[in-house]
């Protein structure tokens, strides 16, 4: 049985809290689970003590026995000093699309073509 540390939302409509979980991968989001781990209450104040609150003897416990955390559940483990998370790089998102670089072309055209006008 593949484990997973992940989040369990709670809370209304607009007003998002989460259980960290410990729960079979297969299992739904919201679904069935084996051990409730700790919250996160993204509403809170990034630098408020009660928005990340974890059980670390549990977690390291589950991790263990083979538990492996999503990536959100892991940049949590990292900022506790429990688990290393490795930072992630990819330059090519940070590039316009296809048709946006194709327009900025076209405008770089026609401004180089309007100097060459007027000189």
């Amino acid at each position: 049985m593949a484990l997973k540390i992940r989040l369990a939302r709670g809370g209304s409509k607009k007003r998002p809290y989460y259980h960290v979980v410990v729960a079979d991968a297969r299992s739904p989001r919201d679904g069935r689970f084996l051990e409730t781990l700790g919250s996160w209450n993204p509403m809170l104040a990034k630098d408020d003590a009660k928005r990340v609150e974890l059980k670390v003897e549990r977690i390291k416990h589950w991790l263990d026995h083979g538990a492996q955390p999503t990536d959100r559940v892991l940049r949590f483990l990292n900022e506790a000093g429990i688990a290393k998370r490795e930072a992630k790089n990819n330059p090519e998102k940070a590039k316009p699309g296809k048709k946006a670089q194709e327009r900025a072309a076209e405008k770089a055209q026609k401004a180089a073509d309007a100097a060459a006008a007027s000189e």
